[in-house]
């Protein structure tokens, strides 16, 4: 079983992540959902409609994948309160050390995420 200081440090860098993610998002113009808030203006002439349509799209993937971070990364934050941080969510064996450090937010060991 993973030692209590391993998991303050994985707890500290998720943390740390996830206020790095909620920024980003946030100057998206994106909540935390990923959903892009109606105060952010894409333009209105017809001339540009079509290249706010574009911003509008690439924005709205880039929330998409910055809040999926997110949720892993909460998901992991979990993991630690429940005590269950470092055993694989799959098999139930534990998650090489150098993985979490590596992704502190993986909650599947190496074997199991490369089946899925």
């Amino acid at each position: 079983m993973m030692n209590t200081h391993i998991h303050s440090e994985a707890k500290a860098r998720l943390e740390e992540e996830r206020a790095q993610l909620v920024h980003q998002l946030d100057e998206l113009g994106a909540t935390e959902t990923g959903e892009l808030r109606n105060d952010v203006d894409y333009g209105d002439g017809f001339a540009d409609a079509a290249s706010a349509t574009a911003e509008r799209t690439e924005t709205m993937g880039l929330a998409d994948s910055l809040h999926e971070m997110l949720v892993a990364i909460d998901k992991a934050l979990e993991r630690i309160a429940e005590g269950s941080y470092g055993i694989c969510a799959k098999c139930g064996n534990e998650i090489p050390a150098a993985r979490l450090e590596f992704r502190p937010q993986s909650i599947f060991c190496v074997s199991c995420k490369t089946a899925a």
